[in-house]
């Protein structure tokens, strides 16, 4: 019951609301499912942000838990350094399968080569982009994902991570 209060507490904390009389539990509850759902990555986020330094700090929390966005960031040379848990319902793949590999391992024989040619021109100058890309899951099986990608660039100017929010097309 402790770990559920001081959940709650910190949810609490966590948003920028203007107190009103409690009129049902059901109502009060109805964002808290969310919030503890993606809290382990937004914390893990928050911790990525600030041992970056990022000069910029993105909606993430906004992207995760009201759109329910993927959000995979990789390090400079590209190399995914966390992905949200809600990867798993995309593409099939857990967040330890895919730590320290390229976001092309999504990609297979019939992903367009001129999106990814467009997105590698993006990355190489460090600028953001947008895109839809035919992508594989584990089990072989294709989907389509928008890409929406940013470079984050350190208190100093110098490009440390690219976050993207991902989410699938029917």
């Amino acid at each position: 019951m402790k770990h559920y209060e001081n959940a709650i507490s910190k949810f609490h904390r966590s948003l920028e609301l203007n107190p009103i009389p409690l009129l049902s539990w059901d109502f009060s509850l109805t964002n808290f499912g969310n919030y503890c759902k993606y809290q382990n990555d937004i914390d893990t986020l928050d911790a990525i942000a600030k041992n970056n330094s990022w000069a910029l700090q993105p909606e993430f929390k906004k992207e995760l838990q009201e759109k329910e966005q993927i959000i995979v960031v990789t390090d400079a040379t590209l190399k995914i350094v966390h992905a949200t848990k809600n990867i798993f319902d995309m593409n099939g793949y857990t967040l330890n399968e895919i730590v320290g590999k390229r976001p092309k391992m999504f990609q297979g024989k019939d992903t367009d080569k001129n999106t990814i040619a467009a997105i590698s021109e993006a990355v190489k100058n460090q600028l953001p982009f947008e895109a839809r890309v035919l992508n594989y899951r584990k089990n072989g099986s294709e989907y389509w994902c928008d890409i929406k990608a940013q470079p984050l660039f350190d208190q100093n100017g110098k490009m440390v991570n690219f976050i993207a929010y991902e989410r699938e097309v029917a």
